[in-house]
């Protein structure tokens, strides 16, 4: 809980909400759009906070047991699941954690960057634009997009649009 005093010495009190926002992104076989047809065959996650990364291999148990613990040194507070493409990527990490877990860390819910940048530039069609700002190379090794993405994201965080 964080106190505040305006100029005339009335309390304002608000909580700081602490979060770790974890970027994800999935790779899946070419037309296999669902993990009720096929499985995904990799994924990585990358931790806003500290950039560290996670490489899923396949979606065997021991990779969700493994991001689980990942995920848990990861997380100051609430975890938020990011994604450049937030249907696509959040079906499989969701699926995967409910069949062998019986639970999803993210709760039920996500954040789709180019949503995030449409709004901050007032521009509802705006959603591809912030792509442009990714320094790590786009090449559908999981690890490498969801860093770009999460390096992105903290440029418009800083202010680039």
């Amino acid at each position: 809980m964080i106190f505040l005093y305006d100029l005339e010495n009335i309390l304002i009190v608000y909580w700081e909400i602490k979060m770790s926002l974890i970027f994800v992104d999935c790779e899946a076989p070419f037309g296999k759009g669902s993990p009720a047809v096929a499985d995904m065959t990799e994924f990585g996650a990358v931790d806003y906070n500290t950039m560290d990364t996670f490489h899923g291999k396949n979606c065997s148990l021991e990779t969700f047991m493994q991001f689980d613990v990942w995920l848990d040194e990861h997380r100051e507070g609430g975890l938020v699941f990011i994604s450049d493409n937030i249907a696509f990527d959040w079906q499989w990490i969701n699926f995967y954690f409910w069949k062998y877990f019986g639970r999803n860390p993210f709760g039920h819910s996500g954040r789709r960057i180019g949503d995030y940048y449409a709004g901050l530039t007032g521009d509802f069609h705006n959603t591809q634009k912030w792509k442009r700002l990714r320094k790590t190379k786009h090449d559908h090794n999981p690890v490498n997009d969801a860093l770009g993405n999460a390096e992105a994201f903290r440029r418009i965080m800083n202010g680039e649009r």
